[in-house]
């Protein structure tokens, strides 16, 4: 048996199920998934076996859930909704947001051009953070995403940032004035909640200076 992310059943036998169970037909399904019946088959057949329980009653002409397929289906189409409407969050956060152009994606993650770097972005917990990292005056929090741009780029997004109202856990100001580093910053999270910190920097000689 493969064995997947949290013991849980992959993504495809689960979207499989679902669009299997909402048309009520196999071959529906896989003309939704643009895949063969025999394929749409396989997933059922091989969730069935391992969850060890018949989620579909085969008849001539259609398939019904049975009273266990009935109980998953309301638990995967919940689940398939929410997850659906995160990475919309996600897709709207960094792609229209932040301005970060989008690359490859699949049904459990999407990469994006993070200002010059890749990030992907996987369907799973979001890492765990506590604000113990001591920083000038404030308190953040660890571990966090970074990413440095230059003062002109900084000024255009956390301005863009301020006008839509997001929610900063630092607002943009600037740290260490006129001392050896000297910087603008601010922290945000995501719509998953990861922590997120952007410096700015006139002269990027400065960001190591001591």
């Amino acid at each position: 048996m493969v064995k997947h992310h949290y013991g849980l059943p992959s993504l495809k036998m689960i979207g499989t199920f679902e669009a299997a169970g909402r048309l009520k037909s196999f071959k529906d399904a896989a003309d939704e998934l643009h895949v063969t019946p025999g394929a749409v088959s396989h997933q059922i057949r091989s969730l069935e076996q391992e969850l060890d329980m018949k989620l579909f009653l085969r008849e001539s002409r259609a398939v019904n859930l049975t009273p266990e397929g009935k109980d998953l289906f309301e638990v995967v189409s919940s689940s398939l909704n929410e997850i659906g409407q995160t990475v919309k969050k996600l897709r709207e956060f960094y792609g229209n947001l932040l301005g970060c152009t989008e690359g490859r994606s699949t049904d459990t993650w999407v990469d994006f051009d993070f200002f010059g770097h890749q990030i992907s972005l996987h369907i799973g917990k979001p890492f765990e953070t506590m604000n113990t990292g001591k920083v000038g005056d404030h308190m953040v929090p660890m571990p966090h995403i970074g990413i440095i741009l230059s003062l002109d780029n900084w000024l255009i997004l956390s301005k863009r940032l301020i006008n839509t109202d997001l929610e900063f856990e630092i607002p943009p100001q600037i740290r260490f004035e006129g001392e050896p580093g000297e910087q603008r910053t601010m922290f945000f999270r995501d719509p998953s909640g990861n922590p997120i910190e952007i410096k700015g920097f006139k002269n990027f000689k400065a960001i190591f200076e001591a």
